[in-house]
C-alpha cells in the first residue's frame, strides 16, 4: 500500500480573508507576509481576495508614524536605517521596514538584498523587514505599498519605514503615501546644493546629512549649516513646518535619538494643526485617482483581444499614421464597447 495522501497544511493551502485578517489581528508574521505577497499578487482572484482583506482590517489602521526615506546613491540608507531602526526598537516601538528594492526594466528581477544589509535590525524582535521589488512602479515604491503599509499597522507596527529605491522627481510617489519624508545626504560630496534637484529638497520634512564620523565630521557639520541655510529660501510648506537639518553617525550610533525627536515634534506640531489627519486624507484621494488608473490598465491588459488591438495601435503609432493620443483614446474606447450591455 502507498502511504497515505496527506492533507495539505494551513500554511500552503488559500486562507478567507476573515482567516488572513485574524491572523494579522494577533501580530502573526507568517499570516503578516502571505497577505503581503497576496496583495502584491497580479492574479484577479488574489487582488479580490486581497480586497475584501484590506477593507476587514481597515479599522485597526492608520495608528502609526509613515516615514519615507531616501537619497543619494552610496549615502547609505541601509545603513542608517538599521541603526535607527535598532534605536527604535530600544525604546520600545515596534518597526516595520518596507525596503523597495530596484528592478531591472529588462528582467523585471530585483537583487532583494534589503534584509541582508539590514542583517542586525532583521533579528530583532520588534522588527519586521519586507523587501519588495519596485517592477515597474514609478516614484520608487512598489505599486502595492500602500497597502502593505496597511497590513504592518493592522499587525501592531507603530512606526512604518520606506526606503525608496533612490533620488529622482518621482520620489513625489513615495511623499503621497507616508507622513514624514526625510531626505538623507552626504557632506563633503562635492558641490551639493548645485548636485541636488530643488523639488526634492522642498518635499523634505526633515535632512540627516550621514556619516558624520572620523575625517567627514567636519565636512558633515558644513554642509548641515549649508543645507540649513538653503532651506530659508524655499517656499513655506503647506504645513508650516520648518524642515531641520541633523548630522548622524550610524557606525558611532549618534543621531539617532535626535533624528526620531525631529520625527515626533513633526507629528506634534501638524496633528496640532490639523495638517497630520488632512495630509492623509489627501493621499487616500491620490491613491483612489492611481488605483482607477492601474485597474483600468490591468483590464485592458487582462484581455485578449484588447492587447491584440493595443498592439496593432502600437505599430501604428511607429509607423506615424495615428497619433499616440489618438491611438490610446481608440483603445479606451474600445475597452468601453467589449463591456457587457445592460
Amino acid at each position: 500500500m502507498g502511504s497515505p495522501t496527506r492533507k495539505p497544511t494551513q500554511s500552503n493551502s488559500r486562507l478567507t480573508a476573515d482567516a488572513y485578517a485574524d491572523g494579522i489581528l494577533k501580530h502573526d508574521r507568517i499570516i503578516l507576509s502571505r497577505a503581503i505577497t497576496l496583495a502584491e499578487s497580479r492574479l484577479k482572484s488574489d487582488q479580490l481576495l486581497a480586497e475584501a482583506l484590506i477593507q476587514k482590517i481597515l479599522a485597526h489602521t492608520g495608528k502609526s508614524i509613515r516615514i519615507g526615506i531616501t537619497g543619494i546613491p552610496g549615502v547609505g540608507k541601509s545603513t542608517f536605517i538599521e541603526a535607527f531602526g535598532k534605536h527604535l526598537t530600544a525604546i520600545g516601538k515596534k518597526l516595520a521596514v518596507l525596503a523597495i528594492d530596484p528592478s531591472s526594466q529588462r528582467t523585471k528581477g530585483s537583487i532583494l538584498g534589503d534584509k541582508t544589509r539590514m542583517d542586525e535590525l532583521a533579528r530583532d524582535e520588534n522588527a519586521f523587514i519586507r523587501p519588495t521589488s519596485a517592477a515597474s512602479a514609478l516614484g520608487g515604491v512598489a505599486d502595492k505599498t500602500r497597502e502593505t503599509i496597511l497590513l504592518c499597522e493592522a499587525a501592531g507596527f507603530d512606526v512604518i519605514i520606506v526606503e525608496t529605491v533612490g533620488v529622482g522627481q518621482s520620489e513625489i510617489s513615495v511623499r503621497n503615501m507616508v507622513d514624514f519624508f526625510l531626505l538623507l545626504l552626504l557632506g563633503g560630496a562635492g558641490d551639493e546644493l548645485q548636485g541636488i534637484k530643488k523639488g526634492i529638497m522642498e518635499m523634505a520634512d526633515g535632512v540627516v546629512i550621514t556619516k558624520a564620523d572620523g575625517d567627514n565630521k567636519k565636512r558633515a557639520k558644513q554642509a548641515q549649516a549649508d543645507y540649513q541655510h538653503a532651506l530659508h529660501f524655499f517656499p513655506p510648506s503647506d504645513s508650516g513646518w520648518i524642515p531641520k537639518v541633523l548630522i548622524s553617525s550610524a557606525i558611532e550610533h549618534r543621531g539617532m535619538n535626535e533624528v526620531w525627536q525631529m520625527v515626533d515634534d513633526f507629528k506634534t506640531f501638524t496633528k496640532a494643526k490639523g495638517f497630520f489627519e488632512h495630509q492623509r486624507t489627501e493621499q487616500n484621494i491620490e491613491w483612489f485617482h492611481s488605483s482607477i488608473e492601474q485597474l483600468l490598465k490591468r483590464e485592458i491588459m487582462q484581455s485578449d483581444s484588447l492587447r491584440k488591438k493595443m498592439e496593432t495601435y502600437e505599430r501604428s503609432v511607429v509607423n506615424k499614421s495615428m497619433t499616440p493620443g489618438s491611438a490610446s483614446r481608440k483603445l479606451v474606447e474600445d475597452f468601453f464597447s467589449s463591456l457587457p450591455k445592460h
